[in-house]
């Protein structure tokens, strides 16, 4: 199936074919079964590359997400975070502000989309430590990720709200000449298992059982605590990271600066984030405040009965029954 692809040190010009994968139409494009994963096949050719040359480095920190699980803010979170020290939160020339002129998508290299800085050549000469994202299942990528001792954070969603999320982006992405995708048909595509990096409840428990053996590579956290303490989380990432705010820049207030500079208000409100595309090196184009809809805890119940949100906690009650994990 998979052509040979190219070392970490290379250029690839090769193409992964997805011809003999099982494919099925329902959202914005046709996905692939690809190891028990519903995939975009335009992005096999960078998803099989890092699993097989990807080296992690026991320094790197990497931020997993299933998509539409609070992405966009982890990632503001984390880079101001650990960059702290060279970047002041109030000046104007932050990155993630006015003078800074960057979305919070383009700060963090991703390993399964190419970017100016976040193909694999790109991110073998980052220098250490290395900030990364990906969407990727904690089985599609290198075993060494396990083991390496790099630090790994998963962020999760209550199931509902990622579908709601998931949603109205997936009908983003289809653009005005293609027919939305009805409501009735995406959520029984998902509780089905069939979304792009489904089924989720594999994604959630992969990292869910990876933080429950090795608690100290994995912080394995929920949006919805977030939402409900910003400041702590906010703490308990830098501690993770391992970059813990010291006792004056807490009595400072740093912490709380963070999480000013990196809220939705904020962000969302910035016009270098509404306006254009997330600079990308490939064929998708997403609009930057595609990344920005409502954040919102609970929102799911603006779009779902409670007949219809049942069929979807029965689906969650299932699919998680034993792990320890709940929603």
């Amino acid at each position: 199936m998979a052509q040979q692809v190219p070392s970490e040190s290379s250029k690839s010009d090769t193409k992964t074919s997805s011809d003999d994968l099982p494919t099925r139409v329902g959202w914005a494009k046709p996905l692939v079964l690809y190891q028990n994963y519903w995939l975009n096949p335009e992005r096999l050719e960078h998803i099989i590359p890092v699993r097989e040359h990807f080296k992690p480095r026991s320094d790197d920190i990497i931020l997993a997400t299933y998509p539409k699980c609070g992405t966009t803010w982890l990632k503001a979170l984390a880079f101001t975070i650990t960059t702290r020290g060279r970047h002041a939160f109030a000046a104007a020339g932050h990155p993630l502000l006015a003078g800074g002129r960057q979305h919070p998508q383009e700060v963090v290299a991703h390993l399964e989309v190419p970017n100016p800085a976040g193909d694999l050549i790109g991110i073998g000469n980052l220098p250490s430590p290395r900030l990364l994202a990906t969407h990727l299942p904690l089985s599609l990528l290198p075993p060494a990720v396990a083991t390496c001792g790099c630090r790994v954070v998963y962020l999760c969603r209550q199931p509902k709200d990622a579908f709601i999320s998931w949603w109205y982006f997936a009908n983003s992405m289809r653009g005005d000449s293609s027919p939305p995708i009805e409501f009735d048909d995406a959520l029984s595509m998902f509780c089905e298992g069939f979304s792009p990096f489904g089924p989720f409840w594999e994604h959630y428990l992969e990292y869910w059982k990876q933080s429950m053996e090795r608690p100290r590579q994995t912080l394995f956290l929920k949006y919805e605590e977030i939402v409900s303490d910003p400041v702590e989380a906010v703490k308990k990432l830098a501690g993770f990271f391992a970059v813990p705010f010291t006792e004056e820049e807490a009595r400072g207030g740093a912490p709380e600066e963070v999480v000013r500079l990196c809220s939705f208000e904020t962000l969302s409100g910035l016009e270098h984030n509404q306006a254009g595309d997330v600079a990308r090196g490939d064929s998708i184009v997403v609009g930057k405040s595609m990344f920005f809809r409502k954040g919102k805890v609970g929102d799911w119940e603006n779009h779902m009965s409670k007949e219809i949100a049942k069929k979807l906690d029965d689906v969650i009650e299932d699919k998680l029954k034993g792990s320890g994990l709940v929603f």
